[in-house]
């Protein structure tokens, strides 16, 4: 949620910058002097701020979700911090490292370290049987998110009058500022398609909001968390540079059906196979050193983004359309906002 105090700025000022309501005890005498070089002090005691800022990130859309006041939030409980930790992980480490940004954001504003020896002993103690918990269930490691600059540099690579790289653009576009699994934008083979199934041009619906704003409206004729016959809607907003709609409606220039298809050499009309749509984007990812993104890694960036844009996380479940707030086990901290 948007608050004075949490100003607008670089990751590795707001442990400094992010304020409190309460004000801490005095660290030093009255003297303008003894208290700057307190203040210089600080600054200069950590190195790793930026990972701080990520992790304190993290902590405030915790107790937005939770509704935590701000008058809670500084100087922290330890259980609040303690519930924090069996929410937030990815695993043991990070959650120490997100209990690490709080403690530097305590210590940084004035006030002592949260968490006592016995406090961090109890929370190591449930953090290892998350972790024991989590083993058990996770067959693959969490896929990494698609940034917004690994989509502005994944448009600047493909050719958008090719019809394949145009086909592969929309999908991607759409994938990360609809949060779609990648799944619903492709098929698993070229004989796979189905009408009943998969979407078609004739599933796309350009408008305008009450403020005379684009978007399109996506109805998938189905999807993994719909009942059978169910439709549902996937809504995306007209944007600067990687703009969903107009990779739309550039792919409905060059090919007619299905939504996401494209023409082959030969004038065949080929639906969007998965395999080959990540392999094309992984070729780009590879040669700029970012190594391999998954089917639903637009889905999560595009999920991390909106986070970090701070909406509304009940908002983001809808948009989203997941069943409960289960899509904040695999959202990551998006460092680059």
């Amino acid at each position: 949620t948007p608050s004075t105090l949490r100003p607008n700025c670089c990751s590795d000022e707001r442990i400094f910058l992010w304020c409190r309501i309460n004000m801490p005890p005095p660290s030093t005498i009255e003297n303008q002097l003894i208290r700057a070089l307190a203040d210089w002090a600080s600054r200069a005691s950590l190195r790793d701020m930026a990972n701080y800022g990520a992790g304190l990130c993290k902590f405030h859309l915790f107790c937005d979700v939770f509704s935590i006041p701000e008058i809670r939030r500084l100087p922290a409980s330890f259980e609040l911090l303690h519930s924090f930790a069996l929410w937030a992980p990815i695993s043991v480490k990070v959650a120490q490292k997100y209990l690490s940004a709080v403690r530097a954001w305590h210590l940084a504003q004035g006030w002592s370290p949260p968490l006592s020896e016995e406090h961090m002993t109890r929370i190591s103690w449930s953090l290892h049987g998350m972790a024991n918990l989590q083993h058990s269930k996770r067959s693959r490691p969490p896929r990494p998110p698609v940034t917004l600059a690994m989509l502005a540099a994944l448009k600047a690579a493909l050719d958008l009058t090719d019809p394949f790289d145009a086909c592969v653009w929309a999908a991607a576009d759409s994938s990360f500022w609809g949060m779609m699994r990648f799944g619903e934008v492709s098929v698993k083979s070229r004989t796979a398609f189905d009408g009943s199934l998969h979407l078609k041009r004739a599933d796309v619906f350009f408008r305008q909001d009450l403020a005379g704003q684009p978007y399109a409206q996506l109805a998938l004729p189905s999807a993994k968390t719909a009942q059978l016959g169910q439709v549902q809607h996937v809504f995306l907003n007209a944007q600067i540079n990687v703009c969903p709609l107009e990779g739309l409606r550039n792919l409905a220039q060059i090919i007619p059906d299905p939504l996401f298809s494209w023409r082959d050499r030969y004038g065949n009309i080929r639906p969007l196979v998965c395999d080959a749509a990540l392999k094309r984007i992984n070729d780009i990812f590879s040669m700029l050193g970012w190594g391999t993104a998954f089917g639903h890694s637009f889905r999560i960036g595009g999920a991390s983004f909106f986070l970090a844009k701070k909406v509304d996380p009940e908002i983001m479940r809808l948009a989203g359309r997941w069943r409960s707030l289960a899509y904040e086990t695999y959202i990551r901290a998006f460092e680059q906002i």
